[in-house]
C-alpha cells in the first residue's frame, strides 16, 4: 500500500467524524435556540456585553450532540476514550445548569474539579515525561493534580474568551484542527478522530454563532470545548512525550491562555476576585479600539492559526524553519500587544497615581479599556455596544 494509501485507511474516520458532526450541529442548533427562547434560557444585554439584543444560549447542547454521536459510531468507547465521552456529558449538563438556573462560581468551579478528577481516574492524564539528556522521568502521582489542573484550566479559559459572537467557537474549531492533525501524526487516531469530530461540530456551531450571532453556545458550550481540548491534548501528545511537546497546547492555545492570564494578572492588580467580570479582554480592546466584531474575530483567529503553525513546524518542519515562524509569530504578537497598549509596562505606576488623583488613564495603565469599565457600570456613550467602528 503507497504512503497515500496508508494516510487515507487512518485518517478517514476524521474526514467523516468531521462532516458528521459538522452537520448534525448546524442542523440541531436553530433547534436548541427556540429551545432556549422557550425556557427563557436568554442572555441579556447590558454591563461588560457586547451584543445589544436578548440572545438564546444553550448553543453547548446542539455541540455536544455534534460530538457525541459521531463519536459513538467512529471511535472506541473503551478505556480512556469512555471517560472522555462520560466526562463530555457530566460537564455539558454543568454548563446547562448554569445556563438554565445559574450557578455560584465556587461552585460550578467545583463540579469542574469533580469531572477533571474523574476524567484523570480514567487513565487520562500526563504520566511519564522525556527530557534531553535525562531519558524517561515517571511522573507518578504528580501526573495526577498537573492534568486535573490543566483540564480546570483549559475550560476556564475557554470560557474567559467566549465573549464576541464568533470568538470561542473560531479559536476552538483552529486548535482542535491542529490538534488533529497531530495526534493522527502521533499514531493516536481515536484521539484524532475525537479532535476532527470537535472541529466539526464548533464549525458547525460557528456558522450560527458568528457575527451578528442567533445564539450563544453558552457555559454548556464553552466548558464542554474547553473539556474536549484538554482531554485531547492529554490523551493525544502529552502522554509520554518530550518536553518540548509541552510547548504545543501552549502555543496552540496561546492566544485564550495570555488573555486569561492577562485578566487574571489585572484583576489581582486592580484587587478584584479574579472570576468577577471585566472589560479588559482582548476583544474588548479591539472594539474600543474601533474595530467591528468581524474584524476583531478574524484578527483573532489569524492570531491564533499563526500560533498554531508554530506548533505544527515544531512537530514537522526543520529547525531553521521553526525558527523562522515562531520568530515571525513572537514579532506579530510583540506588535498586537503594543497596539494593545500590553506592553506599556513603565507607564503603569504613574498613570496608575493619576487615576487616583481623579485623573483618566487608558487601558495600558488601568488594566481597564479606554473608555471600558466593570460589569455594572454605565456604557459610554461613545463606545457602542456591537464593537463596530465610530
Amino acid at each position: 500500500m503507497t504512503g497515500v494509501g496508508r494516510f487515507f485507511t487512518d485518517t478517514w474516520p476524521a474526514f467523516v467524524g468531521f462532516g458528521v458532526a459538522l452537520a448534525i450541529t448546524w442542523a440541531l442548533t436553530p433547534v436548541v435556540a427556540e429551545l432556549a427562547r422557550r425556557m427563557g434560557a436568554l442572555d441579556e444585554p447590558g454591563g461588560r456585553k457586547i451584543h445589544s439584543v436578548p440572545t438564546p444560549r444553550l448553543g453547548g447542547i446542539a455541540i455536544y450532540f455534534g460530538v457525541i454521536i459521531p463519536s459513538l459510531l467512529l471511535v472506541s468507547t473503551e478505556g480512556p476514550m469512555r471517560g472522555i465521552l462520560v466526562g463530555a456529558s457530566l460537564i455539558t449538563l454543568v454548563g446547562v445548569l448554569d445556563d438554565v438556573r445559574g450557578t455560584p462560581p465556587l461552585v460550578k468551579l467545583a463540579l469542574q474539579f469533580v469531572v477533571a478528577i474523574l476524567l484523570v481516574l480514567t487513565g487520562v492524564r500526563l504520566e511519564t515525561l522525556t527530557i534531553p539528556g535525562l531519558g524517561i522521568l515517571v511522573l507518578g502521582w504528580v501526573g495526577i493534580p498537573f492534568s486535573v489542573l490543566w483540564v480546570v484550566a483549559i475550560m476556564n479559559i475557554v470560557n474567559f474568551i467566549d465573549g464576541m459572537d464568533g470568538l470561542a467557537a473560531g479559536v476552538c474549531a483552529i486548535s482542535a484542527v491542529i490538534f488533529c492533525v497531530i495526534a493522527i501524526s502521533l499514531g493516536r487516531i481515536d484521539i484524532g478522530v475525537l479532535a476532527a469530530i470537535t472541529a466539526g461540530a464548533t464549525i458547525g456551531f460557528l456558522w450560527h454563532n458568528f457575527y451578528p450571532a442567533t445564539i450563544f453556545m453558552g457555559d454548556s458550550g464553552s466548558l464542554l470545548l474547553g473539556f474536549l481540548l484538554a482531554a485531547v491534548s492529554l490523551q493525544g501528545f502529552l502522554k509520554g512525550v518530550a518536553a518540548v511537546a509541552l510547548l504545543i497546547p501552549l502555543l496552540v492555545l496561546g492566544i485564550p491562555i495570555f488573555d486569561t492570564g492577562f485578566a487574571i494578572l489585572r484583576r489581582v492588580k486592580n484587587r478584584r476576585p479574579i472570576y468577577v467580570a471585566d472589560r479588559g479582554h482582548l476583544h474588548h480592546r479591539f472594539a474600543n479600539l474601533g474595530y467591528s466584531q468581524r474584524q476583531t474575530v478574524s484578527i483573532l483567529y489569524s492570531w491564533s492559526a499563526l500560533m498554531g503553525v508554530v506548533a505544527l513546524c515544531m512537530r514537522f518542519a526543520p529547525m531553521w524553519v521553526t525558527a523562522i515562524v515562531a520568530g515571525v509569530a513572537l514579532v506579530v504578537s510583540a506588535y498586537l500587544a503594543y497596539v494593545l497598549e500590553i506592553l506599556r509596562w513603565s507607564k503603569l505606576s504613574g498613570r496608575s497615581d493619576r487615576q487616583g488623583r481623579g485623573g483618566t488613564a487608558r487601558e495600558g495603565s488601568t488594566g481597564l479599556p479606554a473608555g471600558g469599565r466593570d460589569e455594572g457600570e454605565a456604557e459610554r456613550p461613545d463606545v457602542p455596544a456591537n464593537g463596530s467602528r465610530v
